[in-house]
């Protein structure tokens, strides 16, 4: 017992004076690599006219929490850091009242986030379908939680809530509502 004891004393320790932490101990989520990741896949929905201020825009519809009380959907291919995968980009529209004519009319007011789902290479994540979540601001900022943590990467794994959690429960195993194609 003394030696998990010790492990865990110099975890905390080494924790709050700001030490290196053995990669075992970091959260799934939020870390430098999934930032990178994040920063990159925002440059590239960008340049493709997925994010920003000349994103194109699709048909809203009425949306459901945790998203947003309007939301805009696309999916496509992309190609980042050499992988190709579905990328799914959800936006996410809020304010009192709103309708979807609202969000059509001003798309910029409403926008409150605009949330991810990128298909990664096999093993990234295998026990979750290998899918990358970001939850970005309207102007591309990764947003965190209530703890401080980036909300990118393999968010809320393990965790009751949250993007996995949520995702897993998808009808046909993909993690994916509205359709089953990622099997």
């Amino acid at each position: 017992m003394k030696p998990v004891r010790t492990l865990i004393s110099a975890l905390v320790l080494g924790g709050s004076l700001g030490l290196a932490v053995p990669a075992s101990a970091e959260a799934p989520f939020g870390n430098q690599a999934d930032m990178e990741m994040a920063t990159s896949l925002w440059a590239l929905m960008e340049y493709k006219g997925l994010a920003g201020d000349n994103a194109v825009m699709t048909r809203p519809y009425k949306g459901v929490a945790p998203h947003g009380m309007i939301l805009e959907l696309i999916e496509l291919p992309v190609t980042l850091h050499g992988h190709t995968g579905p990328l799914i980009v959800k936006r996410n529209y809020g304010g009192d009242g709103i309708s979807v004519d609202d969000v059509i009319n001003d798309p910029e007011r409403y926008l409150q986030a605009v949330t991810i789902m990128l298909k990664r290479e096999p093993g990234y994540d295998a026990d979750n379908r290998d899918w990358f979540y970001v939850k970005y601001d309207a102007r591309g900022n990764v947003m965190k939680n209530p703890k401080g943590m980036p909300l990118a990467g393999r968010v809320a794994k393990g965790m009751q809530t949250g993007c996995i959690a949520c995702h897993r429960a998808a009808e046909g195993g993909d993690f994916v509502f509205n359709h089953d194609r990622y099997k």
